[in-house]
């Protein structure tokens, strides 16, 4: 072969590799720009609604008297969609592992049914409605593109992290979960560039139409030291531990439900009032809706020794009885409470173990340890690196193979080089 013939195939050759990584990049732009603004949009609406529910709800605390009649309520939209046996965040993982379809009337239910259990003072989160959200209306944006079975899931976890950003305003956090979350041991790095740039467009979208990002009080981080690198090891192992009973205690309260109220409205109507029953006991509404405000008096230092024990109970008799929400938000109430009680106790600063202690145990319900460090640095910025690195390597370690959901896939060992391919413990 002489030596033009030899260039011109090399040439061609390179250039057509170009051209078709080109044509993808266009493709996967103007895919997650779509998605972006779409699911955005919707996500968007979705967080002004809830915001404004939330304030009514507690400036009015009456609301809360209401919520076993909006259980059943939720209960009758289910059955009415013929939607009973709901797998919540758990079918957007199966979507993605190609085990089965979101039907696009999971976005309205699960839109609608968020908003029933926050406004009348169920404690769960917002950040499971984002995740089934934006999986179900990527899902159908697939669809009506006609893309293949493999495209289809990447939209759906570009739909994903659109939800979450628009939502939080953590884009970096937000498109790195969901590439993180299905599978442990292996990220979908093919969604990489799709994810991003969807969660940033949902993110500045979010930003456009008035909703503000999650933030807390800046928090002053030491020098990491010996002893306070310690003290946050320890931290870590106990966040760890309390995140496996907290996983625990939401699936066998769920299983002890389904036993023993086997009728869906009479099991939701008894938990709504059992909340009732428990906010009007404590004399305090700090364990309804998300919690957000206990969180951030947690990071500034302030909390009930026992407001982290409350949390996991309201949650699980919440999530577990058929309302609907998140499991996340509840995470971090847990964990920042817990840290900052621990922060107390030993004498290092209660508003650092709160910080730590909420990414700590954000890490352990979910085995995502680099979502985990995103989420760290946007919600607390860049000082507290080694702290965060120590408590999220520590708190993946010590937590297992326990997931708060169970059609995550725990792909490899966290503690060899072993080929597990099994789902997470609940």
């Amino acid at each position: 072969m002489s030596k033009p013939e030899f260039f011109k195939k090399f040439f061609h050759a390179y250039f057509g590799k170009v051209r078709h990584n080109v044509l993808l990049f266009l493709k996967w732009s103007l895919i997650s720009v779509l998605v972006g603004i779409v699911v955005g949009g919707f996500s968007t609406l979705f967080a002004f609604i809830m915001n404004i529910m939330t304030e009514y709800r507690q400036q009015n605390d009456y609301m809360l008297y209401f919520l076993p009649l909006g259980g059943l309520v939720t209960v009758f939209l289910y059955s009415a969609f013929n939607y009973k046996n709901d797998k919540g965040t758990n079918l957007v993982l199966s979507t993605i592992h190609a085990q089965s379809e979101i039907p696009l009337r999971m976005a309205p239910l699960i839109f609608i049914t968020t908003i029933i259990t926050h406004v009348f003072g169920g404690s769960a989160g917002r950040e499971g409605a984002a995740l089934q959200l934006g999986g179900s209306i990527g899902n159908q944006l697939g669809r009506s593109l006609r893309l293949n079975d493999a495209d289809k899931r990447v939209v759906v976890l570009c739909g994903m992290s659109a939800a979450f950003s628009a939502l939080f305003g953590t884009p970096m956090a937000a498109a790195i979960f969901s590439l993180e979350v299905v599978s442990v041991g292996v990220m979908y790095y093919a969604a990489l560039v799709p994810c991003v740039f969807s969660s940033l467009i949902a993110t500045y979208f979010a930003k456009f139409f008035g909703i503000k990002e999650t933030d807390f009080a800046v928090v002053e981080f030491p020098e990491l030291t010996l002893v306070n690198a310690l003290e946050t090891v320890l931290l870590a192992i106990i966040c760890a531990v309390v995140s496996i009973l907290f996983i625990i205690i939401l699936h066998t309260t769920g299983d002890l439900f389904r036993k023993y109220l086997k009728n869906p409205y009479i099991r939701i109507f008894a938990a709504g009032t059992a909340i009732v029953a428990l906010s009007l006991l404590l004399g305090t509404r700090d364990y309804n809706g998300a919690g957000m405000d206990v969180i951030a008096k947690a990071v500034r230092g302030e909390a009930v020794p026992y407001a982290f024990v409350m949390k996991i109970l309201f949650t699980a008799i919440t999530i577990e009885a058929g309302f609907r929400g998140g499991e996340i938000v509840p995470s971090f109430f847990i964990g920042a409470t817990l840290g900052c009680t621990f922060g107390s106790i030993i004498g290092f600063s209660p508003s650092v173990c709160a910080a730590v202690g909420l990414i700590a145990l954000f890490c352990g319900v979910t085995n995502c340890p680099i979502t985990s460090l995103l989420i760290s640095f946007e919600l607390f910025g860049a000082g507290g690196i080694p702290f965060f690195l120590l408590a999220v390597a520590v708190s993946y370690f010590m937590s297992g193979y326990y997931g708060l959901y169970k059609d995550q896939t725990i792909v490899y060992s966290k503690y060899r080089t072993k080929f597990l391919n099994r789902k997470a413990r609940q």
